[in-house]
């Protein structure tokens, strides 16, 4: 059976920059092998299972899983504007360090901090002074190409 939207899939995967660096996997030995494991000691790393076309994945990791069929392993490259999009400026938002302050009550504001808005936004805290805090919106994989090795172990 080939997967098409609305179909189940369970299939193991491993992401890599174009650098070659794995920036994540469902392969526990992978993870081991990478460091991922001790950087992420809670997380269980195993298959995922998806239903096809809800969105679950990025665009082009989804978009590749149609028409593939149980046992079928290859590779995929994913641009960014079909992954995490492309790095922007427009997503880098400077602050009045008193506002922020007042909005986020954090005790310690530094650089490498993740912070949440109100609406859910989430970002980097790159750049913090007297006077200003800058929060980068962008994701962490904005702006990469993609490649990701993926296994189909299942379709229903």
């Amino acid at each position: 059976m080939t997967i098409s939207e609305g179909d189940s899939t369970t299939f193991a995967y491993t992401g890599r920059l174009d650098d070659g660096t794995v920036f994540d996997t469902s392969r526990a030995d992978v993870a081991e092998e990478v460091g991922l494991a001790a950087e992420q000691p809670e997380r269980t790393f195993e298959p995922l299972s998806v239903e096809v076309g809800t969105g679950q994945l990025i665009e082009g990791l989804e978009d590749a899983l149609v028409g593939l069929e149980a046992g079928a392993e290859t590779t995929v490259e994913v641009p960014p504007e079909r992954g995490y999009g492309e790095y922007t400026d427009e997503r880098l938002t400077e602050y009045d360090r008193e506002t922020f302050d007042e909005a986020i009550p954090e005790d310690d504001v530094a650089e490498g901090m993740v912070v949440q808005t109100q609406q859910g936004g989430v970002g980097d805290v790159v750049h913090v002074d007297a006077e200003t805090v800058r929060v980068d919106f962008n994701h962490e994989l904005a702006g990469e190409i993609l490649e990701f090795e993926i296994e189909i172990l299942d379709v229903e």
